[in-house]
């Protein structure tokens, strides 16, 4: 069997909060919880799992490839909710979105502090 991804743990602040973000920007299914986990689960039976470590956080990113209707959607829900967004990871073009990689994409902050990115094209 080759390898296939099949969970994270995205450190949080307020692992509802987090998880209440991710599940309405990806659209994501409840997973159930268990111990200092609030779960969600995505296509391909990834799981996506928050939790409140007690330790600092440190920035990660994250990626995910969506197709062009859930982009619109979700790309409504960060303008509607206010959240800032760049076009590029550096945060140079601020509230644009970019069709690098012949898609398009977009590059924002969940609750956290993690870097996120929506792409409608994969990069190879």
């Amino acid at each position: 069997m080759p390898a296939l991804f099949n969970h994270t743990i995205i450190a949080s602040v307020d692992r509802a909060v987090s998880a209440a973000f991710y599940q309405a920007i990806l659209e994501a299914d409840d997973a159930p919880n268990w111990g200092p986990f609030t779960n969600l689960s995505l296509a391909g039976g990834v799981m996506l799992q928050f939790a409140e470590p007690p330790v600092e956080i440190q920035m990660q990113h994250y990626a995910f490839l969506v197709d062009d209707a859930h982009f619109d959607r979700a790309y409504q829900r960060l303008v509607s909710a206010g959240v800032e967004h760049w076009a590029d990871p550096q945060m140079t073009r601020p509230g644009e979105t970019n069709t690098e990689h012949g898609g398009r994409g977009v590059y924002f902050k969940d609750p956290s502090g993690h870097a996120l990115e929506l792409i409608t094209k994969p990069y190879f």
